[in-house]
């Protein structure tokens, strides 16, 4: 089974990142072929620096390797390392429906926040579909809103194939497990659009200011409290193990505590959580030789497999 993930680096990962998706996106680093790239193409509808764009990039993949991705089991790259992607695009977008993408709802929805309407913003699926095709994908993990994208893919791939043959791999979405909620803050669902996000990186005592401020209710501390419908029992059992979330469930149930104990309790785990992450985190930026090496290694991989089939297509089409 060959896996394929892109990641855009649009900032640092937070808890709900890692948690939500990244983890489950390593989990599956161990199939037959797995491929990761940091999708800066599809981040330049939205990021205007240049500089900006280059070091996002290199931290993304400093995050993901630092969160236990191995280079030596999966292919790890940047997107415009591989040239072969924007050839298929235009092989792909040149016979396209523009009604396909007039649907697709991610479209839609930045059109209705006003975000500027740039062409790379309406045909973003296509070269989301060069990338996923260009690998041969069987399986992409995607969150549940995100699975139309495979849909749109796997419509672009069959309409290719009925005019050329069978050339393109159909992927099928593999959708992650969304149980594990990471609420924010304020109590809603952790997002870098809402600010009420925590950084996996970010310094120690930062991050434990954010915790000493996360939002509760005003019920009296001799009171019982359900720990099941609490954000700062569900970010807690996010980091610790079952005997501690028992003990903690307990306290809820019992009642007579603090909220700040559970947040000085939630902080203890959240850094204990990431600490080898952050110290293999520090070695990576200390050694930037080799980043950039696990990085063109896994260009030259994905280039390699990304060059048959786009000859393969090139080939049914005749160009």
């Amino acid at each position: 089974m060959k896996v394929l993930s892109g990641i855009q680096p649009t900032g640092r990962p937070h808890w709900g990142n890692y948690f939500g998706a990244i983890q489950q996106y390593i989990a599956l680093q161990n199939e037959e072929q797995s491929f990761y790239f940091i999708a800066n193409l599809h981040a330049l509808t939205t990021i205007r620096d240049g500089e900006k764009l280059r070091q996002n990039s290199l931290d993304t993949a400093m995050d993901l390797l630092a969160l236990g991705l191995d280079p030596d089991q999966a292919t790890l790259f940047i997107q415009s390392d591989v040239p072969e992607i924007s050839e298929l695009c235009w092989l792909l977008m040149s016979g396209t429906p523009m009604g396909l993408l007039e649907r697709c709802v991610s479209y839609k929805d930045k059109i209705g926040k006003g975000l500027p309407v740039v062409t790379g913003l309406f045909t973003y699926p296509v070269l989301q579909a060069a990338d996923i095709l260009a690998y041969d994908s069987d399986v992409v993990p995607v969150g549940s809103d995100q699975v139309q994208h495979i849909e749109v893919c796997r419509d672009i791939a069959q309409a290719f194939n009925h005019n050329f043959g069978e050339v393109f791999t159909l992927p099928k979405p593999k959708v992650l497990d969304s149980s594990a909620k990471v609420p924010g803050t304020d109590g809603e669902k952790m997002s870098k659009s809402y600010g009420n996000f925590i950084e996996i990186f970010e310094d120690v005592k930062p991050m434990k200011k954010k915790i000493m401020r996360i939002a509760t209710d005003s019920r009296p501390m001799e009171d019982a409290k359900d720990p099941e419908t609490d954000h700062l029992y569900q970010l807690f059992s996010l980091f610790a193990d079952e005997e501690a979330k028992s003990e903690m469930a307990s306290m809820y149930r019992a009642g007579g505590f603090g909220y700040g104990d559970v947040k000085k309790a939630l902080a203890e785990v959240a850094v204990s959580y990431f600490a080898e992450a952050r110290e293999k985190r520090a070695e990576l930026e200390s050694d930037m030789d080799k980043v950039h090496q696990i990085l063109g290694d896994g260009a030259a991989r994905a280039r390699a497999k990304a060059g048959e089939v786009v000859k393969r297509a090139k080939d049914a089409c005749g160009v």
